[in-house]
C-alpha cells in the first residue's frame, strides 16, 4: 500500500456520509438510491461521495442492466486496519510500559525507601 493511496482512503474517511455509506454497505450490496435515503442530500451529491470512496478503492460498482450497485472492498479497508494496527502495538506497549513504571512507583518497597533517604 503507498503512502498515496492512504492518503486516499483515509481523506473518504474522513467524511460522516462516507462512513455511512460504508457502513450500509457492510450489510450488502446497495444502489445510489438506498444509500441516499438516510442522509438529506440530493442523488448527485451522494454519488460525488461515492466516487471519492471508489477512488480510494472502498468500494466498486459493477452494471447490471441499467442499475449500478455498489459493493464493499474490505480489502481495502483491512490494508488501512494493517497500516494503523502497526501504531496501536506501538501504543498499546508504551501504555503497557507506562503501567508499569506507575506500579513501581507506588509499590511499597519503593516507599519505604523513599521514606528512608527523606528520614522519616
Amino acid at each position: 500500500m503507498t503512502k498515496d493511496s492512504l492518503s486516499s482512503i483515509f481523506f473518504a474517511l474522513s467524511d460522516p456520509t462516507r462512513r455511512g455509506i460504508l457502513e450500509k454497505l457492510t450489510q450488502g450490496e446497495a444502489n445510489v438510491t438506498d444509500l441516499a435515503a438516510p442522509f438529506e442530500m440530493s442523488l448527485p451529491a451522494i454519488t460525488k461521495h461515492l466516487r471519492v470512496l471508489e477512488k480510494a478503492g472502498l468500494i466498486f460498482r459493477t452494471k447490471e442492466a441499467q442499475w449500478r450497485p455498489c459493493h464493499l472492498n474490505a480489502q481495502t479497508m483491512r490494508s488501512a486496519s494493517d497500516w494503523l494496527g502497526n501504531y496501536r502495538q506501538f501504543w498499546d506497549e508504551s501504555m503497557d510500559r507506562l503501567d508499569t513504571y506507575l506500579k513501581e512507583l507506588s509499590s511499597p518497597e519503593r516507599r519505604k525507601s523513599k521514606n528512608k533517604k527523606e528520614g522519616r
